[in-house]
């Protein structure tokens, strides 16, 4: 990490140095609340404030889950920060309130060059006129199902690529009294939950608009993949279920679980599994000890087929909020600039190799990018990375669909209307056609507020 900040001060300090800016002091706000990426980050900032001797950012880290309503408490009180990291569709969602300096994001994606930018990545944070951008895309990662490639083997069954798969092997797999379970798929009212469903909707051609930008969402394609989702959720671990079950895998207790690349430090590194090898978190997991063999144990399917192959994954980016003096505004350009140059982007995509991908192409090539301090990427091979890189090319999600943008779908994403009806489904036990209902009239709702 110091060799990589070494060469931050070395790389910029002619070309920060030479181009003093006026005095000002800006709010970022981060969606990264792990303590050890706190302090990476705010190692950065020192980084860039040394840099510019007048420039003082204060960094403040915010939970996902509650950036929407942070967000609204401080736009009510006229408090809006300067930056915000956060993923495409909160960021689309507050480019649709016209709290966002979409002019100044533009500018600044086409001087670091559009052609240097994955086209998934770019294409989920534009704006409905061309060539504009409601943030930057700086980091994204990709969502797969990752599953006990040697219990698949050693049962003869395919690896989790269809819906038929899926279910076949969850119900293979599932063995509670053994404390077994076939799959991991969210049931909580959260982030993650939406995540798992919405790449199984889009695999059966779901939506919420459709061509015309019409709400669709009310549609045989939902109500299928939620009674489906309501099926597998059934070999889940019990209770309501997040990603902190992932534990159960990692303890060898399951045999597939949706999640993003994020997972594969904690499935290559010891320290890395540490905390899900615990017997903290669920009662009925007592802890274990690291598993060197699980890396190579665990195969991943990152595009699922339904009636339609479809890959889903998630671009967070950078976006800036309007109404800020030319001061604080020339600020905030010359610290986007310093967050893309190549040793301090390195350095942040660094903090979580393999969940932090690089949106940029030019980036992701580099030696010094696959040579991670934790050797992640080495247990993986740079095959299989440059693969799932490349995956980024192609990604889908409800805002963005067939290459049209629908910022409407921004703004029911943060109001969290899809996990709520999962939530009433699976766990309340209200019926998948009442849900689906419940939950179109709620996106009308937002979309006429």
């Amino acid at each position: 990490m110091q060799k990589l900040l070494y060469g931050i001060i070395s790389f910029l300090i002619f070309s920060f140095s030479a181009n003093p800016v006026k005095a000002a002091a800006i709010e970022f706000w981060i969606t990264e609340t792990q303590s050890d990426r706190v302090k990476i980050i705010q190692l950065l900032i020192d980084t860039f404030q040394a840099l510019n001797p007048g420039i003082n950012v204060k960094l403040i880290p915010v939970d996902e889950n509650d950036l929407p309503s942070q967000i609204a408490a401080a736009a009510a009180a006229g408090a809006l920060p300067n930056i915000i990291e956060a993923g495409s569709e909160l960021i689309i969602a507050f480019g649709e309130e016209g709290i966002l300096d979409v002019p100044l994001s533009s500018e600044i994606v086409r001087q670091l060059g559009e052609k240097r930018f994955y086209k998934g990545a770019l294409k989920m944070l534009s704006a409905p006129e061309k060539g504009r951008y409601y943030g930057l895309p700086y980091h994204g990662w990709v969502q797969g199902i990752w599953y006990r490639k040697d219990w698949f083997e050693k049962e003869g069954l395919k690896p989790p690529d269809t819906w038929e798969n899926i279910l076949r092997a969850a119900r293979v797999f599932h063995k509670p009294e053994n404390n077994q379970y076939g799959i991991l798929i969210g049931t909580k009212s959260e982030v993650y939950t939406e995540q798992c469903f919405t790449h199984l909707a889009l695999s059966n051609r779901a939506r919420e608009f459709n061509e015309n930008g019409e709400l669709v969402f009310d549609s045989p394609e939902t109500l299928e993949t939620l009674k489906y989702y309501r099926e597998l959720a059934g070999f889940n671990p019990p209770g309501p279920q997040s990603w902190r079950a992932r534990d159960y895998y990692i303890q060898g207790r399951m045999a597939m679980f949706f999640y993003s690349t994020y997972i594969m430090d904690d499935l290559a590194l010891a320290k890395e599994a540490a905390e899900s090898l615990s017997g903290e978190y669920f009662s009925n997991l007592k802890g274990g000890t690291f598993d060197p063999e699980l890396v190579n144990n665990t195969g991943a399917v990152t595009i699922i087929k339904g009636t339609k192959p479809a890959g889903y994954g998630a671009i967070v980016g950078l976006c800036l909020m309007k109404g800020k003096s030319r001061a604080e505004k020339d600020a905030v350009k010359r610290l986007v600039e310093f967050m893309y140059e190549p040793f301090a982007y390195i350095t942040f995509l660094h903090m979580a190799p393999g969940g932090m991908i690089p949106v940029i192409k030019d980036i992701a090539s580099m030696p010094e990018y696959l040579n991670d301090p934790r050797h992640v990427f080495k247990r993986y091979g740079g095959e299989k990375i440059e693969e799932i890189i490349e995956g980024l090319e192609s990604i889908e999600s409800f805002t963005s669909v067939d290459g049209r943008i629908f910022p409407q779908a921004g703004r029911i994403y943060s109001k969290m209307i899809i996990p709520q009806m999962i939530y009433s489904v699976t766990i309340e036990g209200k019926s998948p056609e009442e849900a689906v209902k419940w939950a179109e009239e709620e996106m009308k709702k937002v979309i006429k507020d």
